[in-house]
């Protein structure tokens, strides 16, 4: 095949977009780099404790808050880490929203204040994802730091030999290569020459670059005592200079010192000069470049990898240069140690075993002074170190009892949230698994694994609901289905009203804290992975959807598995799998109308300002309204259900007259608004009406064998040959089941049978 050059040039032009951006800047000098300090303040004067705070909300986001009108909210929001962890990764980590709470809480506390240096271990037990979670994480910060908007720059000096009285390195070059050339004398003459007259012609005129090795920000070159008085001229009153002033995260910028060769350097170019202007036209900014396979910005090392020999290092080339500048007067040592690769960058150690615990050790000092004695000179260390810790292995730094005041642990545990587990088996297995079950089925099977993770006993749970027997119907006696909806976020529908409001922000805080000692034990990821593929690739088949008689006689059958799960737990998680299908399948059937309700709810609230046998006009729907008793109760039962007792009945006409009087009608439809409908009132009787009728929706069709038969026959030719009120009706709910609830129409006929055949409306209908 033959390949045109056009096309090789657009292949080319491909590998040239793909190219970094930051990677092509050039250094900038001082000047050109203060202008764009100005323009973007927050992004060019931030250390890497903000820059990870501002790289992590850029992956992450806001996150959602369902409830975000509940005074007793706790702020445990939703947050979306697949951009931090999934996507573009070779092998995805899955955040569970009790950890994202909790890494996004660490995250905004490093944003928070001076920073103290401290080191981050992540620990959890095996299994749990860990070296993933670190992995994934050091990918996007590597990421976002080669990026125009988490760029960073560092200092760079260029010395111009001319302004320090004209000292030439091209002397000692050329005698150098003199030297080489005498072992080649059968080398061509001309080609000596032409690399003579090069060297001749750029080198007397070379600058010196010296790189800082320690990646200080160009800004630290101002003298500590003068930054002040130059930023409050460098920027102009606004709210950013206010921030920069008052904010304990600035502090960093009128504190820090810059790195002793940066700082040895200025010392001795001003001296030379004697014109600080002078100095700082040597001074330039250039991205400071991250790459982890280099150890520029980011270093890791795994508990295998064995101590480095060299400890300090140095560039004899370069010192060689700086002396013959000076005059070799020792005022700048180019020396540094390998922290200095990683200061203001990010420092990881995986695993807390073998020489990573000398490691550990070793950092001690670092972290409790922020300094590191490299020979005679003081290297200062301000970076972000992690750790990844097992259980276990706590036992190696428990000796260190100054070291404990320095580490923030952050609980990594097995996943708790059903719905990240399903995710991680979406991942593994494909999107298409959900094919192969019914509807809830899947998430199901997230919870069986999920319950071995938790405790068995929860005091905060206890301390909430106090009789679990009560909800018997819809969760187990330990309460794990309940805590598993409060850990995904949710507040389940079938609380009591009661309960819901003693769910206070002081207790969800409870609820949420116990997580920090669960997900230890049990199940663990690879274990989950492992026995959901056995189950998949047993029981999915294409013409038989997996159903929960499948899933729970899958779990009782396996010993090994059993052991793991509480007792019960299996029947509880039936009986919310059956209230919740009822659910789906009442709301389904239900198309009353609406606006009719409506109505008969507004009629109502006017008329119990009547005694019965008041004829009235309602000013909200313009209805004439005969009141009588029978009136009444006709609505009442409605609303309350047909076997309420009178006394009911008026107690409630009681209790809507009195809102109506007291809050309704002089607060909230007073004046020219006459919108009864969006009143407190109405819609709670809106609520409660609207209930009752779905509570009966079913009794009409029960008793009706032709409804059930019609329901399997959906989709075939028989089913024209029923009534036409069955087929809407049978038409309307398969079509409501698949449109709001994603049944498959199949799945839609198959549960609709199994509502039917196992009497769940008179099993719910009963308590």
């Amino acid at each position: 095949m033959i390949y045109e050059p056009s096309n090789i040039e657009k292949a080319m032009q491909q590998i040239n977009r793909t190219s970094a951006a930051i990677d092509q800047q050039p250094p900038v000098p001082f000047a050109k780099f203060l202008e764009q300090v100005v323009e973007r303040p927050d992004r060019l004067i931030r250390t890497v404790f903000q820059f990870f705070h501002d790289m992590v909300k850029a992956y992450v986001g806001t996150g959602v808050d369902e409830y975000p009108n509940d005074p007793e909210s706790i702020n445990y929001v939703d947050y979306d880490c697949t951009r931090l962890f999934v996507e573009g990764s070779d092998h995805p980590f899955f955040a569970d929203r009790l950890f994202a709470n909790r890494l996004i809480k660490q995250v905004e506390s490093m944003r928070q204040g001076a920073q103290q240096n401290k080191i981050y271990i992540f620990d959890g037990p095996h299994g749990c994802g860990k070296s993933t979670f670190l992995n994934n994480l050091l990918t996007r910060f590597e990421e976002y730091a080669n990026t125009e908007e988490g760029a960073r720059y560092e200092t760079v000096w260029r010395v111009d030999s001319e302004m320090l009285g004209g000292v030439d390195d091209s002397n000692a070059t050329l005698t150098i290569l003199e030297r080489l050339l005498q072992h080649q004398r059968d080398a061509e003459q001309t080609q000596y020459d032409r690399i003579k007259s090069r060297i001749l012609a750029s080198g007397h005129n070379a600058q010196l670059e010296i790189p800082c090795p320690s990646h200080d920000n160009p800004l630290l070159i101002v003298p500590k005592k003068r930054r002040r008085a130059f930023l409050d001229e460098l920027f102009k009153n606004d709210a950013f200079k206010y921030t920069l002033f008052t904010d304990k995260e600035y502090e960093w910028v009128f504190s820090e010192q810059p790195c002793t060769i940066c700082s040895s350097l200025f010392d001795a170019l001003l001296k030379r000069l004697q014109d600080p202007l002078k100095v700082y036209e040597m001074v330039w900014a250039r991205p400071y470049i991250f790459n982890r396979r280099l150890g520029e910005g980011i270093s890791v090392f795994n508990p295998g990898d064995p101590p480095l020999k060299q400890t300090v290092w140095t560039n004899e080339m370069l010192q060689n240069r700086i002396n013959r500048l000076f005059g070799d007067s020792n005022q700048v040592h180019y020396i540094f140690s390998r922290y200095a690769k990683t200061n203001n960058g990010l420092y990881a150690l995986m695993d807390i075993k073998s020489h990573n615990i000398e490691r550990l050790i070793e950092l001690h000092n670092i972290i409790s002074e922020g300094v590191h004695k490299v020979q005679d000179i003081e290297e200062n260390v301000s970076s972000l170190f992690m750790a990844l810790m097992n259980p276990e292995d706590k036992k190696n730094i428990q000796n260190i009892q100054s070291f404990s005041d320095r580490i923030a642990y952050v609980n990594i545990s097995y996943v708790l949230d059903h719905n990240t587990e399903v995710d991680i088996y979406r991942d593994i297995f494909g999107r298409h698994i959900d094919a192969a079950f019914l509807p809830r089925v899947l998430h199901n099977f997230a919870r069986v694994i999920v319950s071995s993770r938790l405790s068995l006993r929860s005091e905060a749970m206890l301390e909430w609901i106090g009789d679990p027997d009560k909800y018997r119907r819809y969760c187990d006696q330990n309460l794990q289905l309940l805590k598993m909806e409060i850990y995904t976020g949710y507040i389940p529908t079938w609380l009591s009203e009661e309960d819901r409001k003693r769910l206070t922000a002081k207790r969800r805080r409870r609820i949420i804290a116990e997580s920090e000692n669960e997900g230890k034990h049990g199940i663990s990821g690879r274990d989950a992975i492992k026995i959901f593929g056995e189950f998949y690739n047993t029981f999915a088949k294409s013409d038989q959807l997996i159903d929960m008689a499948t899933l729970c006689k899958y779990f009782r059958s396996k010993k090994e598995l059993r052991a793991s799960i509480p007792d019960g737990f299996l029947d509880s998680l039936l009986h919310m799998y059956d209230y919740s299908v009822l659910q789906e399948v009442k709301e389904a059937l239900y198309y009353y109308n609406e606006e009719q309700i409506a109505l008969e709810i507004q009629n109502y609230i006017f008329a119990v300002n009547f005694e019965p046998g008041a004829t009235v006009t309602s000013p909200y729907t313009g209805d004439k309204i005969e009141v009588t008793e029978a009136w009444f109760k006709e609505f009442e039962k409605r609303i309350l259900g047909p076997g309420a007792l009178p006394v009911e009945g008026r107690a409630l006409r009681r209790d809507v007259q009195k809102e109506y009087a007291t809050q309704t009608l002089t607060q909230e439809v007073a004046g020219a608004d006459k919108m009864l409908r969006r009143s407190t009132l109405f819609k709670k009787l809106n609520e409660r009406y609207i209930y009752n009728i779905k509570e009966k929706v079913l009794e009409p069709f029960l008793e009706n064998e032709n409804f059930r038969r019609a329901i399997k026959d959906y989709g075939e030719p028989d089913f024209k040959t029923y009534d036409r009120k069955i087929q809407e009706d049978v038409t309307y709910l398969i079509g409501n089941l698949v449109g709001k609830y994603r049944y498959t129409h199949q799945g839609a006929k198959a549960v609709c049978i199994y509502v039917i055949d196992n009497n769940l409306a008179q099993a719910f209908g009963a308590l």
